[in-house]
């Protein structure tokens, strides 16, 4: 049986492949059982530095799997139960990957849809190839993607999620890369490549320092700006005590490579 979720590590960098090219890697039961899995496995991962996630086939993901959305409308509730499930195991998803350690990077190709796209504005970064389009386009079967929404307007400026939520239409990269949905743009040709370089940077980091930094960059976003400048100042002057903290700066002033523990 193929698997569903593909994992693959390559010095500090893991990478994810969504395994579902024939239903456009649609968010299933199954896919999203594995993406937790996972997920809760690189957090207790201390040699990974960098995530990386990517589509097979011809497509990033185009949202849930309705197939399976509509076959929940048989139970007596009419799926009442199962959809509210559903976006419940969706949202944690969706809310561990800010909440992992490591950076993750979104791989993006062909389309991302719905929840596709919510899964690329939860990444931490993004590149798509040219030519890649996006949109929260369930609007245009009756359902509102109030979901993805939540991600999109933490990602994006709020008149551009709203428009894109209300007409369904589809944003090209160009203009993801210009309203702040992606990172970068890079030929399709040389996406995985360019991809890999950009994991590559950040893995070199003190993977000390990014994990906490990580999770002092979404800590102090929902708080006020004098409470964010008082916590973080408390994390910065904590990670100055630190021995490999100490060795950097010094290594930067001797003009020299620092040797991390």
């Amino acid at each position: 049986m193929t698997e569903i979720l593909l994992r693959e590590d390559s010095g500090a960098v893991a990478t994810l492949t969504l395994n579902r090219p024939e239903a456009l890697n649609a968010l299933s039961d199954a896919m999203l059982a594995a993406l937790k899995e996972q997920f809760r496995a690189l957090a207790e991962d201390p040699s990974i530095r960098v995530v990386v996630l990517r589509g097979a086939g011809k497509a990033f993901c185009a949202g849930h799997d309705l197939r399976e959305m509509q076959a929940a409308r048989q139970s007596e509730d009419r799926g009442a139960a199962y959809f509210s499930d559903l976006f419940a195991r969706c949202a944690a998803v969706m809310q561990s990957i800010p909440a992992l350690p490591q950076p993750v990077i979104a791989e993006v190709h062909g389309i991302a849809t719905a929840a596709g796209c919510q899964l690329v504005a939860s990444c931490d970064m993004a590149m798509a190839a040219h030519g890649t389009r996006f949109g929260v386009n369930g609007v245009n079967i009756g359902l509102f993607c109030s979901t993805p929404m939540v991600a999109l307007t933490r990602a994006v400026p709020r008149k551009v999620a709203f428009e894109m939520l209300t007409t369904g239409e589809f944003i090209e990269a160009d203009r993801a890369r210009e309203v702040g949905l992606i990172n970068r743009i890079a030929p399709a040709e040389d996406l995985s490549a360019d991809v890999r370089k950009l994991a590559e940077v950040v893995a070199g980091k003190l993977g000390a320092a990014v994990r906490t930094g990580k999770r002092a960059f979404y800590d102090q976003a929902g708080m006020g700006l004098a409470a964010a400048y008082t916590f973080t100042g408390a994390v910065m002057a904590d990670n100055m005590m630190w021995r490999d903290t100490e060795e950097g700066v010094k290594a930067f002033l001797e003009k020299r490579r620092p040797d991390w523990a």
